[in-house]
């Protein structure tokens, strides 16, 4: 038996329970195959459990039905989009039923002249982009994965992307939710306006719970007016300091550019070797920065945004011409992913987030760490805002690497905190992260959310052993525990890395 909150769950569903879901959904969406099970029992952290059974649900009245009869008889139940998350928040460590919403797909309402769009949990970020857009509209958060993963997925994680820099996160972008509790209670929350305060504000409590405290069926969005115009830069600085001072500068005046990207000088290296880009020798940092808005206020904007981005530390900046132009000047930062996936196809990757200002203190802190510990550290992100994805290229299969991995990610973590940072900008917590929120928590708050997760969850049957520790002493975990590195507790069945 496993604990997760008040309830206790058991280790596989009956025979009965499994005869029951497919009363309750078609026959042929109830998978119970081991060979149909295995590929809904992984995600992008490349942790891995098998289900006891997926179900695939095509309407809220179906995912109110299966959550309360896994809430009756105490059965684990993990929501799913298209398992594009990095923290493993979607693997179904204790088995139960994977709840896939990707058939729950429809853009059920698009609403240009009050600026919204209600949408399934299951249509994907591209899907939204391009109908919000066919109305001269968009919703600002834009993940990497934006072309496959789902507007669930980004709900339950607060995946942002670039845009959120000038644009705001899926939390500051949702209007309303509609979903189903773990006690299988139905939610309709937050408005169809832009102005409200009736009430607590659950809608932002459901964005980023990572499929804790209900399971999130709709959504209403809230879009914002495409830009008439863009304009790329792309600066080139001899060392991070010089690129960090520029973010200052550039965050600081009137402009707010709608993406501000870094990389750092290890990342340049890395697609000057693999891809041949053609960036000065002496490049030790780079940013790629863009600015919207009206076509009359794009040149004294982009003046403006050029000399904050200027300075001793600056080697070269160069504005995009034409849509060309636009794609060689992103054509390095695009390189960087298959660099990393040829290079270190099982890295560990942790977004981690700082004060703009402190952002050359952890980029400096990272190159110790990865000296002290003999561990590849790159560094690239959403600069605008402090949110660097930090990627340890290490081989989780040589325990050797994975030796030195462990207490060097622990420090990375211990970094972030003493610069005033928080552990997870946009991929959440799952459980890559969970044992170490403590550190960034006090206890009164995790004792709150604890309380807060029982009360929508009873029995502690949604994504159980995710997102919070269970209550343990006062202490953090010790030096490298669960993390990218190892799991922790011990799922039930079909655990790999």
């Amino acid at each position: 038996m496993i604990t997760n909150g008040p309830g206790t769950l058991p280790e596989a569903p009956s025979p009965a329970f499994l005869r029951r879901l497919e009363d309750l959904v078609d026959a042929d969406a109830v998978l119970t195959d081991p060979a149909d099970r295995w590929s809904y029992g992984y995600d992008n952290s490349r942790r891995h459990a098998l289900p006891d059974a997926v179900v695939l649900a095509t309407g809220h009245e179906q995912v109110r039905d299966v959550v309360r009869l896994c809430n009756a008889h105490h059965v684990a139940l993990v929501a799913r989009g298209r398992g594009t998350g990095t923290t493993g928040a979607s693997v179904p460590l204790h088995g139960g039923v994977v709840l896939s919403l990707e058939r729950m797909d429809r853009l059920m309402h698009v609403d240009p002249d009050n600026r919204a769009l209600v949408v399934e949990a299951g249509a994907t970020n591209q899907a939204v982009q391009e109908a919000a857009a066919a109305r001269g509209f968009f919703w600002p958060p834009d993940p990497t994965s934006s072309g496959y993963c789902t507007v669930g997925g980004n709900l339950a994680c607060n995946s942002a992307g670039p845009r959120a820099v000038k644009y705001g996160t899926p939390r500051e972008n949702t209007l309303g939710l509609r979903a189903v509790t773990g006690a299988g209670e139905e939610l309709r929350v937050g408005v169809y306006t832009t102005k409200g305060v009736v009430g607590y504000d659950l809608t932002r409590l459901l964005i980023g719970s990572e499929g804790t405290l209900a399971v999130i069926t709709e959504a209403t969005l809230k879009l914002t007016p495409l830009a008439e115009s863009r304009r790329t830069l792309r600066a080139i600085y001899r060392d991070i300091h010089g690129a960090a001072r520029a973010v200052s500068r550039i965050m600081a005046q009137p402009v707010i550019p709608c993406a501000v990207e870094f990389m750092d000088g290890r990342a340049i290296r890395m697609i000057r070797d693999y891809a041949g880009s053609a960036l000065p020798a002496d490049a030790g940092a780079l940013l790629m920065i863009e600015v919207d808005g009206p076509e009359a206020c794009m040149e004294p904007a982009l003046e403006a945004v050029c000399r904050a981005a200027g300075g001793p530390d600056l080697v070269e900046i160069r504005a995009a011409r034409n849509a060309a132009e636009v794609r060689e000047l992103w054509r390095a930062r695009k390189a960087l992913s298959p660099a990393l996936r040829t290079v270190a196809p099982k890295k560990i990757n942790e977004d981690v987030v700082v004060p703009v200002s402190r952002m050359a203190d952890l980029i400096a802190g990272l190159e110790r760490l990865s000296g002290e510990f003999g561990v590849t550290i790159v560094n690239f992100g959403h600069a605008g805002n402090g949110n660097i994805h930090v990627n340890l290229l290490v081989d989780p299969d040589d325990p050797a690497q994975m030796a030195a991995a462990q207490p060097c990610l622990d420090r990375v973590f211990a970094l972030v905190l003493e610069l005033g940072g928080t552990l997870s900008g946009e991929h959440g917590v799952g459980i890559q992260k969970r044992d170490y929120i403590a550190r960034e928590l006090d206890p009164a708050a995790l004792e709150l959310m604890r309380r807060i997760r029982a009360q929508f969850d009873p029995n502690g049957i949604l994504n159980p052993g995710k997102t919070l520790p269970p209550p343990a002493p006062d202490q953090g975990p010790a030096s490298g525990a669960s993390s990218g590195v190892s799991s922790p507790g011990t799922p039930r069945s079909g655990t790999s890395r």
